[in-house]
């Protein structure tokens, strides 16, 4: 007949010896995923332009806040840089994932849009250039993108949309609203992607704002209930300076619970000259 041997009592030694292995071992683990928030985080600093262009009757701004929750990174970003023909070119954008992964897709795209912003003819083009340039790289990642275009000669404003959500416009004379034009699908999603490009005279003094989803989007909070309070938010604010702007329009998102990055931009424009 077998007899069952019976466990050796656990000891408060071995407790202790268990309690520390396991302890080492989280320690471990928490530093090394801190080191690649670190890493991430100080990729996406870098990454950033540390300035934006402006022309007289045009003054821009951007706030930047990194994600809120636990230990991830998110990969939004904005940038604006001139072109050769005199014209200003803005992009704002969100990386699907919170990783250094996700913060390096950042770079690739504000690179990619950057190059082929120069010999692209509108915003639309500029977008579908860069989507297909992103997926000749082959990075399982995608990315939704706001591109617009400002010719200060003419005071027009060209924009495009990839799968982001969309900006929000106001005049110093009261008027404002959420510009729901047309757009195509994310960068990164399939070749070939149409983008179809909007066009604005900026006869009114007011502002122009993008800004990504982290901003207006919450766990119990619609990204349309957001979208409204920014619209009130950049009604009141139209006349104020631009970076003023930009840090009321990203307080919005402490009303979100939202714990994702965010990131506004703020297009501040004068009326045209001569009127």
């Amino acid at each position: 007949m077998n007899r069952r041997r019976s466990p050796r009592p656990v000891s408060a030694d071995d407790l202790l010896a268990t309690l520390g292995r396991l302890t080492a071992q989280a320690r471990v683990g928490a530093e090394f995923q801190r080191a690649r928030v670190e890493l991430a985080e100080a990729l996406q600093r870098e990454m950033l332009p540390a300035s934006l262009p402006d022309v007289p009757g045009l003054r821009t701004a951007a706030c930047y806040s990194p994600a809120r929750g636990g230990l991830e990174v998110g990969g939004d970003w904005y940038d604006g840089f001139r072109l050769g023909d005199g014209s200003l070119a803005f992009s704002i954008g969100d990386v699907q994932g919170h990783d250094v992964e996700a913060a390096a897709f950042m770079g690739q795209i504000r690179i990619a849009l950057r190059a082929v912003a120069a010999a692209a003819s509108d915003p639309g083009d500029v977008l579908a250039r860069a989507n297909d340039l992103l997926l000749s790289v082959g990075r399982d990642l995608f990315a939704t993108c706001s591109f617009l275009r400002f010719d200060p000669r003419t005071w027009r404003l060209e924009g495009a949309r990839a799968g982001h959500i969309p900006a929000v416009w106001a005049t110093v004379d009261g008027a404002y609203g959420i510009a729901e034009d047309e757009g195509g699908l994310p960068l990164g999603v399939l070749a070939g992607g149409d983008y179809p490009v909007t066009a604005r005279s900026l006869g009114r003094a007011g502002a122009y704002v993008l800004l990504t989803d982290g901003v207006v989007e919450g766990p119990s909070f619609p990204i349309a209930t957001g979208l409204g309070q920014v619209a009130r938010v950049v009604r009141d604010g139209a006349a104020a300076d631009p970076e003023e702007l930009a840090a009321e329009v990203l307080r919005v998102a402490d009303s979100t619970g939202h714990a994702d990055d965010a990131a506004v931009l703020v297009l501040r424009h004068d009326a045209p000259p001569g009127r």
